[in-house]
């Protein structure tokens, strides 16, 4: 793995590939609280990148300001993911064999980083967050990832990020010709274990 701009922890695959999952965390967490994810999905051919926001928060890490000052850290995070794939994708992987993974703040990222980024993956997957401006997005993003595939899931009893407001959110994407599935559970700002099984056969489907 070569020299990256963010803190990072790479697993490689069982089976030497090149297909990678990026993961970004939620607010306050770190790319250790994430180390579960991949032995739970068990996929042979996939290499993992758990990725550690840029910024400080009260001993863990955040990927932009509190409301209302998110865009300056939006715009200056998706700078450095911008660096990142470009480097994962030059020579070591693959863009149309990866995966794009968010929770909460990384949910937001994954839309607004994701949907502007050059190339096309494989698969996004947007847990638990909401998108800091649909409008602009719309205007701004590829329009070649309208018809990527983009999956989004909420919690009906989320305390932290409204249920209502990414639903809503999401219907104007999918107005707007993109390829989102999206998933209700019955949640708080986590994510539970139907949610994670329907998560595995999701991605092994666009694998």
């Amino acid at each position: 793995m070569k020299h990256l701009p963010l803190n990072h922890l790479f697993i490689p695959a069982e089976v030497p590939s090149k297909k990678i999952m990026i993961i970004l965390h939620g607010r306050g967490d770190s790319s250790q609280g994430f180390t579960w994810l991949p032995p739970f999905l068990n996929l042979a051919h996939m290499n993992y990148l758990l990725l550690d926001a840029p910024y400080d928060y009260f001993g863990g890490r955040s990927w932009y300001d509190l409301p209302p000052n998110q865009r300056e850290g939006i715009d200056y995070s998706s700078g450095k993911l911008t660096e990142i794939l470009d480097t994962l994708f030059e020579e070591e992987f693959n863009a149309e064999e990866s995966f794009l993974f968010g929770f909460s703040q990384g949910s937001l990222l994954t839309f607004e980083f994701g949907a502007r980024y050059a190339k096309k993956l494989a698969g996004y997957l947007a847990i638990s967050g909401y998108i800091y401006d649909t409008e602009r997005l719309l205007k701004e993003m590829n329009p070649a990832l309208k018809d990527a595939n983009w999956l989004c899931t909420h919690g009906t009893y989320d305390d932290v990020l409204p249920y209502r407001t990414s639903k809503e959110q999401v219907e104007t994407l999918q107005n707007a010709g993109f390829n989102i599935t999206f998933k209700s559970y019955s949640k708080v700002h986590t994510i539970s274990e139907d949610e994670l099984q329907m998560i595995k056969e999701w991605i092994k489907q666009k694998s």
